[in-house]
């Protein structure tokens, strides 16, 4: 029996030291039915920038920078917004009673504010919301056994009779029918499942849930444990089985450990959750909360409406970075500087020839290779979509001297320019802007005073169908005068050039509005140039090929 071939050795690393999910949480076995299923529609975003994603900064936002971040997320159309902590810092509390004071909540918005089952905590926190018309509290309490033993150091019933003695507290200060409540079994994808139905039913209960003031219950991954596929099961059993579901908004908390936050968010989406809490650009502890912007976009690029508004998102972009102090990667899908960018030539090929199929086909449903949307539907230009250095091929410098300065390069002629401007970028070693590219174009093959100069010259049709060229060439220190006859200007040219000593073969020609580009064989050497006129084309190219 033959041997796998496997060239990977066994890593120094301590591996054994750490459990796979199944050892540490059981995942009940269900014919599930999420892998079929589709999002047809977006579920309810919640941003939690405010608060989870403030917690995780090295400098927490102040009031001016939480109101800021605050107007932005209502401009971009969210309707729940958690807007903080209020019983962790009088700063939290503060904007809170800042948003209720200004009137800064409008009628389609809901706060949301976040306490944990503390009857001090629960207190401030209903006494931050006080005059908002509208407000979800949200009671969360660890449920694990990691969290049970190591941190909190109580059983299961003393949880459930901490969460029930919670929850009837806020039931008694949340009577106003515009105050409805939320629940997290923090650390939930590492809880019993069976321990999560049985806190969630309570409550359902406790609080009388029904469809016109349902229960939020929201089940996050607090720090990811598994694949995404798995966090789908978990969501798609709760989802199954809770009592009074068309009582319960299931919602999602992910976070980014393993780098998965977006696929364990959608696939839960797919499972059953209605509502997903996140952060934009995925601020947040550790590596982070799952990134709304990714995900709204995601389903955008499917045709289906994201139900907010990032038509421009470098403004969504700077304002973040100000409030957070952080930057967006420059490789953040969709929002980052270089998400549009392409450098390779293979890339810049496809792209350009993406966009001319675009331009003569407006009405099709957008399909240019390698955008999976059209950058202008965010506020981006087109400019910066193909930028040239020394992995760039002969398409995209075509692309850039057409759209910035309405060069069309021959498409024959575009291999010989791609190896002047790599042989440029090469011995810079860095990027060159479209200026620069025109600027080298221009250089490389305008080239009226070389060997050949014309003095003066003109051209007429010669009567019998043909044309006549007659002009007075300077050919180093000798000034002459010269005729030719041809077919046509362009060949009645090379004529006067035989006659002074030049043989010149047009390979090829190309002439629009603006500009002429000719590629000939002078002396057994072939050399392209461009012009303003036919014969400047033809000249440049000559004088190329004498060098």
């Amino acid at each position: 029996m033959t041997s796998v071939w496997n060239p990977q050795r066994p890593s120094p690393m301590p591996y054994h030291r750490y459990r796979p999910f199944d050892e540490r949480v059981n995942v009940p076995a269900l014919d599930r039915s999420w892998p079929s299923a589709r999002i047809e529609r977006a579920p309810l975003w919640v941003p939690v920038d405010l608060r989870d994603g403030n917690q995780a900064l090295a400098e927490p936002m102040d009031t001016p920078r939480k109101r800021r971040l605050y107007d932005l997320l209502v401009a971009t159309g969210f309707k729940e917004i958690e807007v903080g902590y209020p019983s962790a810092s009088r700063t939290d509390f503060d904007f809170v009673r800042h948003l209720v004071t200004t009137d800064a909540v409008p009628d389609d918005v809901t706060p949301v504010v976040f306490t944990p089952a503390r009857a001090d905590l629960i207190d401030r926190t209903f006494a931050s919301v006080e005059g908002l018309p509208r407000a979800v509290v949200h009671l969360y309490i660890a449920t694990s056994p990691v969290w049970r033993e190591l941190v909190l150091g109580r059983d299961r019933a003393d949880i459930r009779r901490t969460v029930r003695e919670a929850a009837e507290r806020m039931a008694r200060l949340g009577r106003h029918p515009g105050v409805r409540f939320q629940f997290s079994p923090e650390t939930f994808n590492l809880t019993e499942p069976d321990f999560v139905l049985e806190l969630c039913d309570l409550l359902t209960g406790l609080w009388d849930a029904s469809p016109d003031r349902p229960v939020t219950h929201n089940l996050p991954a607090t720090v990811e444990i598994a694949t995404p596929n798995v966090y789908a099961d978990q969501i798609e059993y709760v989802h199954r089985n809770l009592s009074r579901r068309d009582s319960v908004i299931l919602s999602v908390h992910p976070h980014n450990d393993r780098g998965t936050g977006v696929a364990c968010a959608e696939l839960a989406v797919l499972a059953g959750a209605q509502r997903v809490e996140g952060c934009l650009f995925g601020n947040g502890e550790r590596t982070g909360n799952v990134d709304l912007v990714t995900l709204a976009m995601n389903l955008y690029a499917q045709g289906v409406d994201p139900m907010v508004d990032f038509s421009d998102i470098d403004r969504v972009k700077e304002t973040v970075e100000h409030c957070n102090r952080l930057p967006v990667h420059p490789r953040h899908p969709y929002a980052g500087d270089l998400v549009h960018t392409a450098f390779s030539g293979t890339h810049q090929d496809a792209v350009s020839k993406g966009f001319a199929h675009r331009a003569a086909h407006p009405d099709e449903p957008w399909n240019v290779p390698y955008l999976p949307i059209d950058p202008a539907d965010i506020g981006r230009s087109y400019e910066a979509v193909i930028r040239v250095n020394s992995q760039s091929g002969k398409g995209g410098m075509a692309y850039l001297l057409k759209t910035h300065h309405g060069v069309d390069l021959p498409p024959r002629m575009r291999p010989d320019f791609s190896r002047v401007v790599q042989e440029a970028t090469d011995d810079s070693g860095r990027e060159m802007t479209p200026k620069e590219l025109h600027d080298l174009f221009r250089s490389t093959y305008v080239v009226a005073d070389g060997e050949v100069a014309l003095e003066t010259w003109s051209t007429q049709p010669d009567g019998s169908g043909g044309h006549r060229f007659v002009c007075t060439l300077r050919t180093g220190d000798r000034v002459g005068d010269y005729e030719g006859t041809g077919a046509g200007p362009v060949s009645a040219f090379v004529d006067a050039l035989a006659g002074a000593g030049f043989t010149v073969r047009v390979l090829d020609f190309t002439e629009d509005a603006g500009a002429a580009y000719a590629e000939v064989e002078v002396n057994g050497r072939t050399a392209w140039g461009a012009g303003e006129s036919a014969t400047a084309a033809v000249l440049s190219a000559v004088n190329r090929g004498l060098r």
